[in-house]
């Protein structure tokens, strides 16, 4: 029986997602490239989620569709779809984020070529609602250097991590971690895939990252985005709650102590001491890492304190309902 193999799969975890996705899901369908499985998670949506992707997946025998029976956070079910995937190449796509025609088969053309380039992405444009474009994202990394240390300092730059929407190769994946459950994993995720080998961004407006309310980035990066008189500007000046971030990535943190920017900065450290850079090279990441830190001391302690204020308040809460059993017990027996 003949077994369809795949030279691409893309994986689309979703949630509550009905507003834009069938759209997304038109322009991953409408590529020219078209030898590819298209795997998505649904994270128990309890909109028309569900009904919008099957039936798309009994029109489209390359759609195959799974659903969570409760809310598993970000990280899991966007390591879910690469766990299911059984190709060459991977690609994460969003619910939201549209592709020009050709974006997928310029990427694949890129990867066959040069066995260099470890992931492939396009130029980013913003659109709206609507799909009117807003402004082209403006963060260029110097991600294509044949020096690792210098992806590495590259991809310590703020920058909203459009390229996980890239074409991966699959074997440069297994070489990392999967994502993790905390603020700024997809940031961390990048970094590791940077240090595995090359990126690539193909100099022409492929990709358009749908800005609107409900996106993760309007929750986490206030701001970012904004209008003054129909023109459009974005700002990464403003860092995300990184409390809130981590519960979104992992659903299972919530009511947790966190410290979410030691958290970061371990896996920073980790990164570069489980690589295969030389000590040169390591020293050089440490430094450039310094550099980042520094002036954002302040982060480190503000973790502290935040889980001082939970602790406090926990016992504070515990010894007030101490007291209210032993008033209710001497009011009975009064």
């Amino acid at each position: 029986m003949y077994k369809f193999q795949p030279k691409l799969s893309i994986g689309l975890p979703v949630y509550n997602g009905e507003k834009f996705l069938q759209e997304s899901l038109d322009s991953l369908l409408n590529q020219t490239f078209t030898d590819f499985e298209l795997i998505i998670s649904d994270n128990a949506s309890t909109d028309n989620t569900e009904e919008i992707c099957r039936n798309y997946a009994a029109q489209d025998q390359r759609i195959y569709y799974y659903r969570h029976d409760t809310n598993i956070g970000c990280a899991h079910n966007f390591n879910r779809v690469l766990e299911l995937s059984k190709s060459e190449y991977f690609k994460w796509a969003a619910y939201d984020d549209l592709h020009a025609p050709d974006f997928i088969s310029k990427c694949m053309q890129v990867l066959e070529i040069n066995p260099d380039y470890i992931l492939c992405h396009s130029h980013t444009s913003f659109i709206d609602e609507q799909g009117t474009p807003l402004q082209d994202y403006n963060i260029n990394l110097n991600t294509n250097s044949a020096k690792l240390q210098v992806r590495f300092n590259e991809l310590l730059t703020k920058h909203l991590c459009y390229q996980m929407y890239g074409i991966i190769r699959k074997s440069a994946l297994k070489k990392i971690p999967p994502m993790g459950g905390y603020g700024n994993a997809d940031g961390i995720l990048l970094l590791r895939l940077g240090m595995v080998g090359q990126f690539y961004e193909i100099p022409e407006y492929l990709f358009f990252a749908r800005s609107h309310p409900q996106q993760s980035l309007s929750m986490f990066f206030p701001n970012y985005l904004s209008f003054t008189n129909n023109n459009s500007r974005y700002s990464l000046d403003k860092l995300p709650n990184f409390y809130d971030y981590s519960v979104w990535f992992d659903s299972s943190n919530k009511g947790k102590i966190l410290f979410p920017h030691w958290r970061i900065l371990k896996e920073y450290l980790l990164s570069i001491s489980q690589s295969s850079l030389n000590l040169n090279e390591q020293l050089l990441c440490y430094f450039n890492l310094g550099k980042k830190l520094s002036g954002n001391e302040s982060l480190l302690i503000k973790d502290l304190w935040m889980a001082a204020k939970i602790l406090l308040s926990q016992k504070l809460a515990t010894t007030k309902a101490a007291k209210a059993q032993v008033s209710s017990h001497y009011s009975g027996i009064n």
